[in-house]
């Protein structure tokens, strides 16, 4: 059994969230003035962490070791911030 659930973004550099194992990750969006990240889940899965990176449009990001995934783009203050996510994959 599967389902869809959404998860709130925390808007800082680095944020963890903590789903079922093995979670696709579908999009990140705004609802109700506040970022969320939706995930297909199986609901009797073993939670896990999982790693985001939150990089504003025009910010340097650093260079590290890190193998990273794009998630999606969201807005905030009526497009004054844009902000991209991206999943840390490494361990």
């Amino acid at each position: 059994m599967r389902a869809v659930w959404k998860y709130p973004v925390e808007v800082y550099d680095r944020f963890t969230l903590t789903m079922p194992a093995g979670a696709t990750v579908l999009t990140v969006q705004m609802q109700h003035g506040v970022p969320y990240l939706w995930a297909l889940v199986d609901p009797k899965a073993t939670p896990e962490t999982r790693r985001f990176r939150l990089a504003g449009t025009g910010h340097v990001m650093r260079d590290e070791v890190e193998e990273e995934v794009y998630v999606g783009t969201f807005q905030m203050s009526g497009g004054g911030l844009v902000f991209h996510v991206f999943e840390v994959t490494t361990p």
